[in-house]
């Protein structure tokens, strides 16, 4: 039964991303074709500022909350205020820093773009304590609404305003309009409200836990969006936007999957922290089935890569090829991070989750310190370099907490990989026939899907098994209590 509702839970949470993340796709394919690459630059400057603030608010004393065994009223109110004064300073911040920093990157028009789209900032401190609510009570049936919500709406700004000759300025409303919809449409559904009171005890009990989440989440926060800030002072803003729009297309993969098994997994395993075993299964099990998932995706993704972003974006964007490639076999193995990480969290050991990413954070500083100075694709590359590095560390403790170790995980995830590699390769080869772009796109996806599910057939791969098995229960059971109201 608990083992239903987590996968009825992560459907939710995947559908919603899906959904999201597919009209966003549309949304950036429009947007790509009227606006210019430096605009995107732009707009990506910013956002590295709103996301570094951002973990002040999502990382930290959300986990606490989910985290936490009898999490109560008192518990979120706390939060909540503690949140709301959290976001306003950084805001303030934020404001009076703009100058500043459209100084450094001697682009004038930063400082009001900066002060707009970190509005963002102050929404997403109202809305994180609903979205903790949410995770904590396994109510992912209400993320689906409100984001398509804000999503739509999102997507409609934006492309009225790009081609109404607002250049930036689309991009920026339809970031800040997407998060307002989405946390109305969240608030509205939700029905916890904060209640006026605060406990500077219970601020302690969870800060104790939290605190360690947040500098974990600063650190890695800072890392990946340096590159971003280094690409626009040494290079050219153009150079950033091929950079970003190569990272966009797997982001937009890996945020679907990645997110809903972060999402659904915390909770869960912290339920069961007490029972070893069980958060050993479901580690293995995260770990199983989201690289099965993912490897084709992303390898799948990699092979089509050219035509893909000719037929999509226009010639204009093709630069951003090699960017997107390296970036498909960084991500592909995302959800080892994400399962092993949960696992720390959940069993609360967010000290040794603190201490790993502070390994982590040093050796991807000084290899990316080390190839900044030999251009754009040299630090993708060391990305790539970190990721596998990375891997290692975060699945280290897990070999004691759980008795799971890396060369276990894998073995686990070897056997899609190397279906999806062989995926990819006969797709790759497929786009050397030379027949029109469309077409080939077309015969590619057809033949890519059909090479890994005929090959997961014959081979009898277990995540396979699983998959069609938990899919098909989920849908006699929908088709019994329909049976049953008829």
């Amino acid at each position: 039964m608990k083992q239903n509702k987590v996968f009825s839970n992560f459907i939710w949470r995947f559908l919603e991303r899906c959904g999201a993340q597919g009209i966003a796709f549309i949304v950036s394919i429009v947007l790509a074709r009227i606006l210019d690459p430096s605009v995107y630059g732009t707009v990506a400057l910013v956002t590295v500022f709103t996301a570094i603030l951002q973990v002040f608010i999502d990382s930290g004393m959300g986990n606490a909350l989910i985290q936490k065994k009898n999490a109560d009223d008192l518990d979120f109110s706390t939060v909540f205020y503690y949140n709301l004064a959290m976001c306003l300073l950084l805001y303030g911040i934020l404001f009076f820093a703009s100058p500043l920093i459209a100084k450094f990157y001697e682009t004038p028009e930063l400082t009001s773009i900066i002060r707009v789209l970190g509005l963002t900032v102050v929404v997403s401190g109202i809305k994180n304590i609903q979205q903790a609510y949410v995770s904590r009570n396994m109510m992912f049936k209400r993320f689906f609404f409100a984001t398509l919500g804000g999503t739509i709406g999102a997507a409609v700004i934006g492309i009225i305003m790009a081609y109404n000759g607002f250049g930036v300025w689309a991009l920026v409303a339809q970031h800040l309009f997407n998060l307002v919809i989405d946390t109305i449409i969240l608030w509205i559904t939700v029905k916890w409200r904060p209640k006026l009171m605060f406990s500077w005890e219970r601020f302690k009990g969870l800060f104790s836990f939290g605190w360690k989440i947040l500098v974990s989440g600063l650190l890695d926060t800072v890392y990946n969006n340096l590159r971003q800030l280094i690409i626009g002072k040494l290079y050219s803003k153009t150079d950033l936007a091929y950079f970003n729009k190569g990272k966009q297309f797997p982001n937009l993969i890996i945020t679907n999957v990645n997110v809903s098994i972060d999402s659904v997994l915390l909770p869960s395993m912290s339920a069961a922290q007490d029972d070893k075993s069980r958060v050993r299964s479901m580690t293995r099990r995260a770990i199983k089935t989201s690289t099965y998932i993912m490897a084709p995706l992303m390898l799948g993704l990699a092979a089509v890569a050219e035509t893909f972003i000719s037929l999509l974006l226009t010639e204009k964007w093709l630069f951003c090829v090699p960017f997107l490639r390296v970036f498909c076999i960084t991500y592909m193995f995302y959800p080892i991070h994400t399962a092993n990480l949960n696992a720390i969290k959940a069993m609360g050991r967010s000290d040794l989750y603190l201490k790993l990413e502070i390994i982590k954070k040093v050796v991807g500083f000084a290899v990316l310190l080390s190839t900044m100075w030999f251009g754009v694709m040299a630090m993708t590359y060391s990305l790539l370099f970190t990721s596998v590095i990375s891997q290692i560390i975060n699945s280290w403790p897990n070999r004691k907490l759980l008795n799971y170790s890396y060369p276990e995980q894998l073995k686990d995830i070897l056997p899609g990989i190397l279906l999806a590699l062989f995926m990819a390769v006969s797709v790759w080869s497929i786009g050397l026939i030379g027949l029109h772009p469309v077409i080939t796109l077309i015969i590619q996806i057809i033949s890519g899907a059909a090479i890994y599910i005929l090959g997961s057939v014959l081979f009898g791969l277990e995540s396979f098994k699983y998959l069609w098995s938990a899919v098909s229960t989920k849908l006699f059971k929908n088709k019994k209590i329909k049976s049953g109201e008829n």
